[in-house]
């Protein structure tokens, strides 16, 4: 054999013999799957959000979200894709990740993504003198969580607290008495949500009721008594709980006379005297004015 057919064979041999050691290199490691992609990428997440660098886990969730559908962090990684979204001040892609977690069956983010789809939209609510479109939505987010998550008896939930917590001083150990404590405090922080949700609807509606009355006034200085009229009834009809239910009565009132609409003045009259009887002095001019043209 020659010398060049030897090294020529020698190389080729060393060149197998390398493919195969490569080949049971490779086959020796564990196989990376989907699931451990997921679970090393959401606990890098947990971090940076815990962190506060929400730009950074927003990143890190946003690849996962193909990955991590169907599996048992999906609805993880959407949740906290919405608090990092919501804390970043993204808060149109915050709602749309808290309903994207409803659409999960079974998941325990249910009612606290409830919660968050309707804040996400209370911060999207605008000044009073702008369209009002994420205020209204807000209102009936917040409406549907209490609809969904009632609470019965609140002054008994805290009461459960109270109990449980003496309780736990006098047996730390008790399993019983832990459990117990913290489903009562889980139901205690449900009230307060229910709270912050009646606050937020009585809040956004006296914006609902400013716009309208605000639209109502712009109307009287233009000289557009009737469109006028359409917006004070708008406050009266749907926002009698407001401040600016009283005054938007009155408004009606002035927009009909000036309007020379005197019988139906007349009515918004006794509507409003039943409602403020009070004022029934200080209204008799207004009477006065209306009846004698009533006559006429």
């Amino acid at each position: 054999m020659s010398g060049y057919r030897f090294i020529s064979r020698l190389v080729l041999m060393l060149f197998v013999i390398g493919l195969l050691t490569s080949s049971a290199c490779s086959s020796s490691k564990p196989e990376t799957t989907a699931n451990s992609l997921v679970n090393e990428g959401y606990t890098r997440a947990v971090k940076l959000y815990e962190n506060r660098d929400y730009a950074a886990a927003i990143l890190r969730l946003e690849s996962l979200l193909f990955t991590a559908r169907a599996t048992a962090l999906e609805d993880d990684v959407i949740y906290l894709l919405g608090q990092s979204y919501y804390h970043s001040g993204d808060y149109m892609m915050a709602a749309d990740m808290f309903s994207r977690v409803q659409q999960i069956s079974s998941t325990p983010y249910a009612r606290t993504s409830q919660f968050m789809v309707a804040k996400s939209f209370e911060q999207l609510s605008p000044h009073f003198e702008l369209d009002q479109q994420y205020t209204r939505k807000s209102i009936e987010q917040y409406s549907l969580y209490q609809e969904l998550y009632p609470v019965a008896d609140s002054s008994k939930i805290a009461s459960d607290v109270k109990t449980w917590k003496e309780m736990l001083k006098i047996n730390p150990e008790n399993i019983a008495y832990k459990q117990n404590y913290a489903s009562a405090r889980a139901q205690y922080s449900r009230v307060d949500s229910l709270r912050y949700s009646e606050k937020a609807i009585r809040t956004m509606r006296e914006k609902l009721a400013k716009n309208s009355f605000f639209i109502a006034r712009q109307y009287v200085r233009l000289g557009k008594y009737k469109a006028a009229g359409i917006f004070y009834d708008e406050v009266i009809a749907h926002y009698p709980d407001t401040i600016y239910d009283q005054p938007a009565l009155e408004g009606k009132i002035d927009v009909l006379i000036k309007r020379k609409k005197w019988f139906d003045a007349g009515l918004a009259l006794d509507q409003y005297l039943q409602l403020f009887p009070e004022k029934r002095k200080e209204m008799q001019g207004i009477r006065d004015t209306i009846t004698q043209n009533c006559k006429n």
